[in-house]
């Protein structure tokens, strides 16, 4: 399966079309997967030394939306912070939106807290191990929920996120200029390792990841791609200013939070009503604070 385009990395090359897929292509393929995790995989990360549902699901709502590097950074401090679901589920909301600073995509710290509320509420603190039940949870969708089970409780999941996607493209269908998950999702079943999915699909992710460094991205070719909009500039960046200012000043009249953002008033106002509207901020006679 190698090919002219592979790295020195190793990595798996293209192989031609996905049919017919002989038990002998699926094989080789696999033994090159886990051969570039066991030379160049990420084996530093501090989530994947541990099997604790809760510290993996925190992880992979983390990993959603973030580059690996600022979450391992954030990750240490946070699970500190909120060892597991009872100390998350108690703790205020405003505490934890100011641990996640840094992280972007705010809504994620709130659905977490959700998630942790849940789990004690209704599954007696222990994160539930069914799929299709995790993927009811706040912030969680059937992708990140099978992660969970996947490197929480080593089930032999089938599931595609990026850079998954990325590996399966580009071993499988490097001449079609257009590919649907509908198309991928029976190669990733048909090459599970079911003996060790934990470690397949980190195996996956790792070289998904390596191959975005040295080629042209291939999720390109996917009807599920889409480009990530410019963070400078956008409404996103302008709620992190204003969250980040009211962690540090609160409460705070709207002219205090107009100066420091420097932005046009009439799209700051629309921002603030935004925020305060899905929970994020509440305000008062005093001025705008975080929402407990």
């Amino acid at each position: 399966m190698k090919s002219s385009t592979q790295t020195h990395l190793d990595l798996p090359g293209p192989s031609g079309p996905p049919a017919p897929l002989t038990d002998e292509a699926i094989a080789a393929f696999q033994k090159q997967v886990l051969s570039f995790y066991k030379h160049h995989g990420r084996h530093d990360m501090l989530w994947r030394h541990t099997e604790d549902p809760y510290r993996i699901l925190v992880s992979e709502i983390m990993l959603q939306q973030t580059q690996v590097e600022r979450v391992a950074v954030k990750y240490p401090a946070f699970i500190a912070a909120f060892p597991d679901a009872a100390a998350l589920a108690r703790a205020p909301q405003s505490t934890v939106i100011a641990a996640w600073q840094g992280m972007g995509y705010n809504r994620r710290a709130i659905a977490l807290k959700k998630c942790a509320e849940k789990i004690v509420d209704e599954f007696g603190g222990t994160v539930p191990r069914d799929p299709e039940v995790l993927a009811t949870f706040p912030g969680i969708g059937p992708a990140t929920a099978s992660s969970i089970c996947a490197f929480a409780f080593n089930q032999p999941v089938v599931f595609i996120e990026t850079n998954i996607r990325r590996v399966f493209i580009h071993s499988f269908f490097p001449d079609k200029e257009s590919v649907t998950d509908r198309e991928i999702l029976p190669l990733v079943e048909r090459a599970l390792d079911r003996e060790q999915p934990r470690v397949w699909y980190w195996a996956l992710m790792d070289i998904g990841t390596e191959l975005k460094k040295h080629m042209p991205n291939p999720n390109r070719k996917s009807t599920a791609y889409t480009k990530q909009a410019p963070f400078e500039g956008s409404d996103r960046r302008i709620r992190g200013m204003i969250l980040k200012f009211l962690i540090e000043k609160s409460p705070s009249r709207e002219k205090a939070i107009l100066d420091y953002v420097q932005e046009e008033p009439a799209r700051m106002r629309r921002i603030l009503v935004a925020l305060e509207k899905e929970g994020f901020i509440r305000k008062s006679k005093t001025g705008y604070r975080l929402a407990e």
